[in-house]
């Protein structure tokens, strides 16, 4: 089927879409996560034969892998967002003009939403359960990486459709060649949005040769700055967790900021990391403190390419700094404007941190891994955004809506 023809019947599948009530479309939804726990075993077939194809030492890896825990985790989500109330159709204002004339604002579905995704299987379910409790139909692209992991779990959402009487076109798998990238990115009129998730040259990508509007997700260079009043065991806890948990993540540490006046407790605070054999590129200042007190097979000399890096691996560097202002300029310098964290006591630090720092996720003595639409209450994501217009941070059901104005009177006209 020519691509045209696809984007035309996602967008009459969407117009259908709109006139399923909500509880039909949890219920959907509740099946879809009931068919591919039943179907675990076909999807991890199919995720080996893609991992099969990319070395373990590849940073994409983790996000390629696919466990039994992991799938029931995606169908978890599936429930919770199954179970949240949706927008559509929320009332965000209303007004009562002087000549009786009543404007409401009201949340709308976008319509079509195409995601373009690499190896992450696990967002084709996502983007699919957040689209449909939202009444968007979705065209996804996913890539060539996770191309039997996507297409075996498309074929458990498209078998629970058919038998409900759903049309199929409300969810959309694109072929992994990259003619169907261009041509979603020239679907004006068929596709109302495009949101890539993935790296920071695919993500400039799609927002350069778009012609269809695209809100940018993904990118994460994460900082920690441990300030001069930060609580050493906290400050390890933190730095060790947004590190370690998952490398390949774009919430993950990339950048452990340090006040000069703490460097006697940077050995402290790293300790742990060498557990995971995690490098660390440090700055002069930094290496002096852990030379002698790191695995030397760990530590390394940092140089310009080591800050605003995005190392999807067991990698981080450290930057010393003499003041909050300081850490503040190196963030705003090297960030990605996605998450970043503060270690303090110091109650009016904090506030400073939090105020001037320019990102969609600002912490306080938080780790940065929190940075996920589960973690919200949102269910699942879409995408974290790192821009500013319509949606900012963690995509969830609201954001993945309009609005327009619904305007009622009693015969006025406008003189």
């Amino acid at each position: 089927m020519e691509l045209q023809t696809k984007f035309r019947l996602a967008l009459e599948a969407s117009r259908a879409l709109q006139q399923i009530d909500a509880a039909r479309i949890g219920h959907v939804l509740g099946r879809v996560a009931d068919r591919v726990v039943l179907h675990t075993d076909e999807i991890l077939a199919a995720n080996e034969r893609d991992l099969a194809r990319m070395e373990p030492t590849d940073p994409k890896y983790d996000r390629l892998l696919l466990t039994r825990e992991r799938i029931a985790a995606v169908a978890e989500d599936m429930r919770a967002v199954a179970g949240l109330a949706s927008p559509v159709g929320e009332t965000l204002s209303v007004a009562v003009r002087p000549n009786g004339m009543k404007i409401s604002k009201v949340r709308v579905p976008f319509g079509v939403i195409g995601v373009i995704y690499e190896a992450r299987p696990n967002v084709t379910l996502d983007v699919f359960s957040l689209c449909f409790k939202t009444q968007n139909a979705c065209v996804l692209r996913g890539g060539k990486e996770a191309e039997f992991s996507n297409l075996t779990t498309m074929e458990a959402v498209h078998d629970v459709l058919r038998e409900e009487g759903i049309d199929q076109g409300v969810a959309t798998l694109l072929p992994v060649e990259r003619e169907a990238t261009a041509g979603m990115l020239a679907a004006r009129g068929f596709i109302d949005l495009i949101i890539p998730r993935g790296s920071q040259s695919l993500i400039d990508f799609v927002r350069e040769n778009s012609r269809v509007p695209v809100i940018e997700t993904g990118a994460g260079v994460c900082h920690t700055y441990f300030d001069q009043n930060g609580d050493a065991a906290m400050g390890a806890r933190i730095v060790f967790n947004a590190k370690t948990r998952r490398v390949s993540v774009c919430n993950s540490l990339d950048t452990l900021v340090i006040h000069a006046a703490r460097l006697d407790d940077l050995a402290a605070i790293c300790h742990e990391l060498a557990t995971r054999n995690v490098e660390i590129l440090a700055d002069r200042r930094a290496f002096g403190a852990l030379e002698g007190r790191y695995p030397a097979g760990l530590l390394r000399r940092a140089d310009e390419t080591s800050f605003g890096t995005e190392f999807l691996d067991y990698k981080m560097s450290v930057c010393t700094v003499d003041s909050l202002d300081e850490a503040i300029d190196h963030i705003t310098r090297h960030g990605s404007k996605h998450s970043e964290t503060i270690v303090t006591g110091d109650e009016a630090a904090a506030r400073e941190f939090l105020g001037r720092v320019d990102a969609a996720c600002v912490y306080h003595n938080v780790s940065t891994a929190f940075t996920d639409g589960g973690q919200f209450g949102f269910g699942a994501e879409i995408g974290i955004s790192t821009q500013k217009l319509h949606a900012r941070g963690p995509m969830g059901l609201p954001e993945l809506t309009s609005y327009k104005y619904l305007i009622e009177g009693d015969g006025q006209v406008r003189s």
